[in-house]
């Protein structure tokens, strides 16, 4: 117990110190990066080893997944770099997948492992919008928004923080982080609070911008999504995020900013 609480107590101290990148907001984070990260990494290989990729030398929606993340992931990178951030994102080794799952759903944990499933594509309909969702997605792991839900996971049960082995070997420590991060569809009681979806919007329309994507797709995407909620039960991508209303009027208020950032990409 005494453990625990000096190591609360530090991570406190901490994690008081953080902001998030762009909106600037103080975040109060418990779990170290690299915990995360390696965490991240057993539960992404699981999850691909039990799931169908889609292969991305013969399809080019799988090629389109990964063309686009990669263009968001050297933007942001970029940005992080020129504003004394690297070192949040120096350990990130990106990877894009596609997989063949009907659900509309996408994600991105620590360290840059992204997941987009085969069911979004039809309400994407084109490369921005993809882009959209995409940015969303890197913006909720560069924010650290599933540090923020898991760590008050962990306070709320109990459970020491005594770092990436234990936490790693801990069924519950492991069951949160699923939830935090919607891994298999499972959005449970640590989905991301609406403040943080709302937040994943704004980084995310200038992550898109950043690497030459119109953001102000993101308002018919987001309508489209809203469509399929109507007199339905709603995604599961949609189960938490703000009414529909909201998130259009914000993201209208955010556009003046986003184009700022927003440079079209050269054609090939």
């Amino acid at each position: 117990m005494k453990k625990y609480v000096l190591f609360f107590t530090a991570s406190l101290a901490l994690g008081a110190c953080s902001r998030v990148p762009i909106t600037g907001r103080s975040q109060l984070n418990l779990i170290p990066e690299s915990t995360m990260q390696s965490m991240a990494l057993q539960e992404y290989q699981s999850f691909l080893s039990s799931n169908k990729v889609v292969a991305q030398t013969t399809s080019k929606d799988a090629e389109m997944v990964k063309r686009v993340g990669q263009r968001i992931a050297l933007a942001v990178t970029n940005y992080m770099n020129q504003h004394n951030m690297g070192n949040e994102v120096a350990n990130y080794k990106w990877e894009f997948n596609l997989v063949d799952n009907k659900e509309v759903n996408a994600w991105c944990m620590p360290g840059g492992k992204v997941v987009v499933y085969t069911g979004l594509l039809p309400v994407t309909q084109n490369e921005t919008a993809l882009a959209c969702v995409m940015g969303h997605e890197i913006a909720h792991a560069i924010a650290r928004h599933g540090n923020e839900r898991m760590s008050q996971g962990l306070a709320m049960q109990g459970i020491q923080m005594a770092g990436a082995v234990a936490l790693n070997k801990n069924p519950t420590a492991v069951n949160l982080f699923n939830q935090a991060f919607g891994v298999g569809g499972n959005m449970g009681m640590l989905a991301f609070s609406r403040g943080n979806e709302l937040e994943a919007d704004h980084l995310g329309v200038i992550f898109m911008a950043m690497a030459g994507y119109n953001p102000q797709e993101s308002i018919p995407f987001w309508t489209r999504m809203a469509n399929m909620s109507q007199g339905q039960k709603p995604p599961e991508f949609l189960s938490t995020h703000p009414s529909d209303a909201t998130r259009v009027q914000k993201l209208q208020q955010l556009m003046p900013e986003a184009m700022k950032y927003y440079t079209p990409a050269r054609k090939a």
